[in-house]
């Protein structure tokens, strides 16, 4: 019989969008995967990694996360695998592994002291291997890297191609070894499926995604090559964008399974269901339904007044944000745009919610001669030391030293697991 496995990743549960939060969203998305097991006669579900958006995620997040993996169990579902990703505190999701192993619920939290640790054989009811997955979680760099004197970021990122390509082969020659052994009836059947959270290079990401690079320097992301020819499919996470990697439709990201910003309000988010027969993938590709409609409006205010009156007409939950690019000076933009999506009953709820309104003109700016202002929402951490280095008119000479050592101090705070002793 042809064994199904739905793959899965960066649910971000707990993540919230310019202080709005997204619970009610994740219910309803949890609500909809259980539906999809069930209907899909799913036998095995993989989530690669990001399944939080924090280390240290609230009581609600947490309450989301074990009530699905209850649940998965009143499924036709009967395993389901999970690593961690660069969002998720290694030693917090490994913490209930012992207990959620009674459920078939394994999960790999952090790189393994030995490979073989890595490597999950999942057996039918009849104890029989069905699938051996090599659940590779986000690979630090201290796990795969040692640090030397005089390093420039070309040897510190060919260090790290090198260190995470040699971890995927050992790791995939432990699944060969156990493969190997299978008996032969079984072993034409069972594929070796690899997990893994990282950057490949070309993979396209989305303005105000929240996806970040990984290691220092930004260039050190991986090709397709790396993962060893054995592998049969390759589930992939940390890119929100639903793509394949290098052309190859067996090494693959799902996605996001909900926009996580105003960028991917447009994306049409799925899941990817791989259906083996003799190790030979089949895939389909899940459409997700939209759970809280995103918009992104841009315009002047007649443009931007219309658009909302219009989404306000349309009565379907929306949350908006607003980017005006007139030319006019409108002192009271926030006054004119609350006012646009007001209900003319104040008993009733607007059925659109701005959240953020980016005025690109001020009168201050053009009596001034500036550029239009940006906010700390509009820059990122490197945008903000570039500002520091300019400010403090640092020579180009002294910048790429300075600017290596920030990057450091990034990773090593994005990296640092506050749950661990």
């Amino acid at each position: 019989m042809a064994l199904r496995i739905l793959h899965t990743s960066d649910w971000h549960l707990g993540r919230a969008l310019y202080g709005q939060k997204r619970y009610e969203e994740f219910d309803a998305l949890l609500d909809w995967m259980i539906n999809t097991l069930q209907a899909q006669r799913v036998d095995v579900l993989l989530i690669a990694g990001d399944v939080f958006d924090s280390g240290t995620p609230s009581n609600r997040a947490m309450q989301q996360y074990y009530r699905f993996l209850t649940r998965v169990s009143g499924t036709h579902c009967r395993h389901v695998v999970i690593i961690g990703g660069n969002h998720d505190s290694p030693t917090f999701l490994n913490a209930p592994r012992e207990l959620l192993k009674v459920l078939n619920v394994h999960v790999v939290g952090a790189k393994a002291d030995n490979v073989e640790d890595e490597v999950i054989v999942l057996r039918n009811a009849d104890q029989r291997a069905e699938a051996i997955i090599c659940a590779t979680p986000y690979l630090r760099d201290r796990d795969i890297r040692s640090t030397e004197a005089g390093e420039s970021i070309e040897d510190k990122a060919q260090k790290l191609l090198e260190g995470i390509q040699a971890h995927y082969a050992a790791v995939t020659a432990h699944a060969e070894a156990l493969h190997a052994a299978l008996p032969s009836e079984d072993a034409a059947h069972v594929p070796i499926i690899a997990m893994g959270h990282l950057f490949t290079a070309g993979g396209r990401t989305t303005d105000g995604d929240g996806v970040r690079d990984l290691y220092v320097g930004s260039i050190a992301h991986v090709g397709a090559n790396i993962f060893p020819s054995a592998l049969d499919y390759v589930a992939l996470g940390h890119l929100h964008l639903p793509q394949n990697v290098g052309g190859r439709d067996h090494i693959r990201y799902s996605g996001s399974p909900i926009a996580m910003g105003f960028g991917e309000a447009l994306q049409q988010k799925s899941v990817c269901l791989m259906t083996f027969d003799q190790r030979k993938p089949e895939l389909t590709l899940i459409d997700i339904p939209v759970f809280q409609r995103l918009r992104q409006l841009r315009g002047n205010l007649q443009r931007l007044l219309s658009d909302l009156q219009h989404l306000v007409q349309n009565n379907i939950s929306t949350w908006v944000e607003v980017m005006y690019t007139g030319d006019d000076i409108v002192p009271d933009l926030r006054e004119q745009l609350d006012h646009a999506v007001s209900p003319d009953n104040t008993n009733q709820r607007s059925p659109v919610t701005i959240l953020r309104i980016k005025n690109q003109r001020s009168s201050a700016q053009l009596s001034s001669g500036e550029a239009p202002q940006q906010t700390l929402d509009d820059l990122t951490p490197q945008d903000v030391f570039e500002k520091c280095l300019d400010a403090n008119k640092v020579a180009s000479e002294q910048r790429p030293a300075l600017q290596l050592a920030w990057q450091e101090i990034l990773q090593q705070l994005q990296e640092h697991d506050t749950r661990a002793e």
